[in-house]
């Protein structure tokens, strides 16, 4: 079945990144971003359901925003004002009509990573 999904990993303390507000959005061909849907990481990092499935898969343009910042601030990793790594934006593609898309992050106060996982 054709997917997107996600997972944060909290590079700082090696554990699974749990909290994270994460926001979806699709990229229209004027330029404008589209919500498609906002949700928190569960205690594994990830969310609950697939970030897209179904008939809401469709191939084209998107961007995944994580509030990492607001994640270590809640840790109560002191962080400088502003902060270095705040929001990450992540602007990916997906053409396959049934492929299954993982954008994770890796992420810590000073550094972050993303490739396309499966």
């Amino acid at each position: 079945m054709a997917r997107l999904s996600t997972h944060v990993l909290d590079t700082a303390h090696g554990k699974p990144a749990g909290g994270v507000t994460i926001i979806l959005y699709a990229l229209l061909t004027n330029g404008e971003r589209h919500l498609v849907k906002r949700v928190r990481s569960n205690a594994d990092g990830r969310t609950d359901e697939p970030l897209l499935s179904g008939d809401a898969y469709k191939p084209g343009l998107y961007e995944l925003e994580f509030y990492i910042g607001d994640y270590f601030r809640k840790l109560g990793v002191a962080l400088p004002s502003p902060a270095f790594i705040d929001v990450v934006p992540i602007r990916f593609g997906m053409h396959e009509a049934d492929g299954h898309y993982h954008v994770p992050l890796a992420a810590s106060p000073y550094a972050y990573s993303t490739y396309r996982g499966s």
